[in-house]
């Protein structure tokens, strides 16, 4: 294996960094004005999933002295104008870079609702040691490290990824989307096909389903959790826990979402933009209308336990994207690259041959 290949890039540091998109710094690392955050270690298979933030800080700043109890991570301003007058505008997100070949495309990875980039890394890890691509992994808008915005839509997430990927030179590129990442990498591929080079869709397709259904009582759920000030890390997290159960009732869909539950100068709070997908949930349980469709090689990997994709998806998802393959990972549930990661990984290399 070459030089550089599976470290990070000099835009980053040696392994996996956590940074943000925008002018690089004299030491590498982007910034846009907003506090570096600690990364996330997760541990392996659905730990990588379950527990990739231990410790955040976010400073006071902007919460104030009438805050509520349980504060939560501030919102950015509307890069939307207000009032519907200006398109929202693209934030600079937060990612980590692996280096490996420039000749061969970039992998990018993409995660889910309620995710973040790290539920990748184990993944990105691997993948990049084992093909020498480089790979990418970023937090959607409000999601882990990247800003916040009440703008949210599959519209606006496609043009975080047309301003971000020209700009580290990763184009056209091998796009994998989770989920929520799934549709923005086919909602890019629609409108940008020179950008993408390979589409992979998991464990999601270009139809509603029922799958998903939970997911609004997920977020009210999560909207509703209260933690008195000044409860212990450890008692604070169960207290959590324990609200949650009434709606949650799978542990570890449960600890997934509480994974999104962070420190704020001693205090939890939910780095997740909960106003925003709240207000916006519903455009994110469908995929916008399209008439174009993208020509490019395309995989649909489907988890063989789960029910996010159904048969009766397969003529519009052949309509849109006629060269699409569609492979079942057995013994999977929707979360593929968490409970089956060599069988995931092996899925996707192999498309690449």
């Amino acid at each position: 294996m070459g030089a550089g290949r599976g470290r990070g890039s000099s835009r980053n540091w040696a392994g996996l960094k956590t940074e943000l998109g925008g002018a690089p710094s004299e030491s590498g690392r982007r910034s846009v004005g907003r506090p570096y955050l600690a990364r996330c270690e997760p541990d392996n298979v659905l730990a990588s999933m379950l527990r990739c933030t231990r410790a955040w800080r976010l400073p006071l700043e902007g919460l104030g002295p009438h805050s509520p109890s349980f504060a939560r991570v501030p919102v950015a301003p509307s890069s939307s104008g207000g009032r519907g007058e200006a398109e929202p505008r693209p934030l600079p997100l937060s990612y980590s870079l692996l280096d490996g070949e420039a000749a061969l495309p970039a992998v990018i990875f993409l995660h889910g609702l309620f995710g973040c980039k790290t539920n990748f890394n184990s993944i990105a890890k691997a993948f990049a040691q084992q093909t020498g691509r480089r790979v990418l992994t970023v937090d959607a808008r409000n999601h882990g490290n990247s800003p916040h915005s009440p703008d949210m839509s599959y519209e606006i997430m496609s043009q975080d990824l047309q301003d971000l990927l020209p700009q580290l030179d990763l184009v056209p590129c091998v796009v994998v989307g989770h989920s929520m990442g799934g549709r923005t990498a086919m909602l890019l591929a629609l409108q940008r096909p020179e950008l993408v080079e390979r589409l992979i869709a998991v464990d999601i397709s270009p139809v509603e389903g029922t799958g998903s259904s939970h997911f609004p009582a997920y977020v009210a759920a999560m909207r509703t959790v209260n933690i008195p000030d000044g409860l212990p890390r450890s008692h604070a997290r169960k207290l959590a826990d324990e609200q949650l159960s009434s709606v949650v009732q799978n542990l570890a869909v449960r600890q997934y979402l509480l994974t999104n539950l962070v420190e704020v100068d001693g205090r939890l709070a939910w780095r997740l933009n909960l106003d925003a997908l709240a207000q916006h949930l519903d455009k994110l349980l469908t995929f916008p209308q399209r008439q174009e469709s993208y020509l490019g090689p395309t995989l649909f990997l489907l988890g063989g336990n789960s029910q996010f994709v159904h048969p009766s998806h397969h003529p519009e998802i052949i309509r849109l994207f006629p060269r699409a393959q569609i492979q079942t990972v057995p013994n999977a549930g929707h979360w593929i690259h968490a409970e089956r990661p060599q069988d995931f990984i092996d899925a996707i290399r192999g498309f690449l041959v």
